[in-house]
Formats: C-alpha cells, structure tokens, sequence
C-alpha cells in the first residue's frame, strides 16, 4: 500500500515538472564529424589555449592503439598530454577519485574523454569536481554543479550513449550496487568529434548493444508525453538510421558510411531524451545492471517487452505506427493498431539480426519483485511515460524476460 501512494504522489507531482523541463538551457557542443574528424577536434584543443590535457580512456583503448592518434595530434598541437586509463564499465566512486588524482599530478586545464558513455561520464564528473572541490557523491542529483567544469571535449567510440551531447552523468556505488546520476547542463562537453575510424574496432556485440541503446533512447523520447519542438526530428531520424545502418556496422566493422550514420543517430537519440527523458525500459535496465548486465544489452533485450505492454495505449499506439511508416513498415492508410504491432514486431527482428538475446540470463526469480518495485518508483518519478504500469504488470514483464 505504502509503494501504491508513493507512486501515486510521484504521478500527481509530474505534471509541474514539464514546464521547468522546458525553462532549463541546454548548450550544444560544437560537432567535428566524419574521418579525420578527431585530429580537428586536437587543433580545437590547441587553438583554445589548454596547455597541459589530460585524456580520460580505458585501457583497452590504449593498449588497441585507439588513443594513441589523438594523442600525438595533441602534441602537434602544442599541448601536454597525461593518459588516465583506468575507467572501466560502470565507474565507480573510486575510479573517479582516481582520475581527480591525475587531473591535479598533472595540473590539467582541460579534459579529453576518449571511448563510450562509461569513459565520457567519468569524464564530466572528474571535470566538475576538479573546479568544484566537491566529491563524486556530493555532485549527485540535480543542478549540484555549483562551478564550471573543466573545459571538457569528447570523442565517443561507441554509437549508444549519446554521452557527449547529454546533461547526465551515470556514477556506479560498487557496495550498495546502486547507480546515481549527475545532472547540470554544465557537463556538456564543448566540442566532440563523431569519427567513424575511432569506431571501426569495436566488435560486433558492442556495436548491437550500444546501437539498440540509441534506438531505445530515440524510442522512449518519441512515445513520452513531453516532446519539445525538435525532439520529434530527433528520434525519427535517429530511428531510421538505426534500422538501416546497425546491421551493415554489425556485419562489417570497417564500413566507415555505415559507423558514421550511427554515430549521428546515437548523438540525435542523445539531444532527443536529453529533453523529452526515457521511460520503462530504462528504469528496468538501470535495476537490472546489478548483475553486471551491460546497460545497452540490457535496453535492447527489455525494450520489445515494453513496447508490447505500451503499443495498445492510444497516445503510444499512434507514436509507435508512426515510426513504423518511418522505417518502411507500413503506409500512413493502415490501422494504427496494425502498425504498431509491426513496430515492435520490426524491434525483435532487429535485435534477432544483430545478435541481441530475448532473455536476461542473470535475472534470478526471485529478484523480480525487488527490480520490479525499484523500476516502478524510478519510472513513476522521473518519466513522463504514455502508460502507467502497475507492480503486477512489471513483474509479469520481467517474468518474461526469464
């Protein structure tokens, strides 16, 4: 009872955040596109006036000679360059301790992130705490970056995110297994380069995984009840890229046209919930991530099931037919129930084709009703979904998942 009034309050509540959602500015960072782009992007850095950068990556990265390029053209730009290594997926309270720690050996006057949403987000906080003085966990929330961060520049190596156009920033609490998010429009990076040759050595799985995420951003974005101006644009756009450009970027890693239109469409996914928010999908996939599930994985197993328990609600069942016309599934003529139903039917034969499984090994049963209690408040708070899911019906969701 006490979890149905929480919920409840949390929906009545709602409706006072969409107009503060529209009064917040959001800056855009400036955009170097295609191959060769991250080289651009270095004599940016230079030409800014950062004299000592210091490049915030995983290892993996490093050791596949993926940083390396950026860091030379660094140098040719006149700048002293440190390499922090250590993110990992997930990053930690610790890690971003650490990479604080680097920023002050070398008396960084700006940050590169180079890699996924894990390497980015990492980067945004280090860089707000680096101007601040605060800690990680007193950065949690909303608006709690009191200065500006770091100069901060980004090039995404994978196509999921959205990382580099986003507001949000995802820090994990290994101990309690929670994640927390920081939000500011001050952590928008100020410039990225969206080079399809940073991503061409990103294996299959991932590339599924991290394209799936981007359509369940553009996804959730389109089918919520706050559309700004231009989020409509954003997601239809990004979700005919997706379907026409993940499975050839899946196939052929090397497919530089192929990278490239992902790379657009995670950023348009990106500036799309950046505004209008994501939805269940998100909120079962943030719980579900305590068994070390990858967040994109997660979304794209969880999304066809949400969008089944969504697809009959009218405001959703338009939105979906929609961007089943979008993506060629269908003309405007047809019922809209009709397709809707091909939408979501085109989502599982998409994810069939790049790989992605229909269940979440890990999920035990009996954890089903603590995810599904946890995604309830998460969503009913935070999201201004077209349909309200009871308890009953999460669980029943996440029973199917098994």
């Amino acid at each position: 009872m006490l979890l149905q009034l929480k919920l409840l309050a949390f929906r009545l509540i709602k409706p006072v955040m969409k107009p503060v959602s529209r009064l917040v500015a959001i800056p855009r960072p400036v955009l170097f596109v295609g191959p060769g782009s991250t080289a651009r992007l270095c004599q940016l850095i230079g030409g800014s006036g950062a004299k000592r950068v210091l490049v915030v990556t995983d290892a993996v990265l490093v050791k596949l000679g993926i940083v390396e390029p950026a860091r030379r053209a660094l140098e040719a730009a006149g700048v002293d360059v440190a390499v922090f290594d250590g993110i990992i997926p997930d990053p930690t309270h610790d890690v971003l301790d650490k990479g604080l720690a680097a920023v002050r050996a070398q008396g960084s006057d700006a940050i590169l992130a180079i890699g996924g949403g894990s390497s980015i987000d990492a980067a945004k906080i280090i860089a707000a705490m680096a101007t601040t003085g605060k800690s990680s966990a007193k950065l949690v929330g909303m608006l709690k970056v009191s200065k500006p961060p770091l100069p901060l520049y980004a090039v995404p190596t994978t196509a999921g995110t959205g990382s580099e156009v986003t507001v949000a920033a995802v820090v994990t609490d290994p101990v309690e297994h929670v994640k927390s998010v920081v939000i500011d429009p001050k952590l928008v990076p100020l410039a990225a380069a969206l080079d399809p040759e940073m991503m061409k050595g990103m294996p299959p799985p991932i590339t599924a995984a991290t394209g799936m995420d981007a359509l369940t951003h553009a996804v959730e974005s389109y089918v919520n009840r706050w559309p700004h101006a231009e989020t409509p644009m954003f997601c239809v756009t990004a979700v005919k890229l997706i379907f026409g450009n993940l499975p050839r970027a899946c196939a052929d890693g090397s497919d530089l046209e192929a990278r490239e239109a992902m790379a657009l469409a995670s950023l348009y996914a990106g500036l799309a919930f950046t505004k209008a928010y994501v939805g269940y999908v998100h909120a079962f996939s943030h719980k579900i991530g305590v068994y070390g599930v990858q967040h994109g994985l997660g979304n794209a197993i969880v999304l066809p099931y949400v969008l089944d328990f969504l697809k009959d609600a009218p405001y959703a069942e338009a939105r979906l037919a929609e961007l089943a016309v979008a993506i060629g599934a269908g003309s405007a003529s047809e019922p809209k129930a009709a397709l809707a139903q091909r939408f979501v039917d085109r989502v599982r034969e998409l994810n069939r084709t790049v790989g992605i499984p229909e269940k979440i090994a890990p999920l035990r049963r009996e954890d089903v009703g603590t995810i599904a209690r946890a995604a309830m408040v998460e969503a009913h708070r935070d999201y201004p979904v077209p349909k309200n899911m009871s308890l009953a019906e999460a669980e029943a969701l996440l029973q199917r998942c098994l």
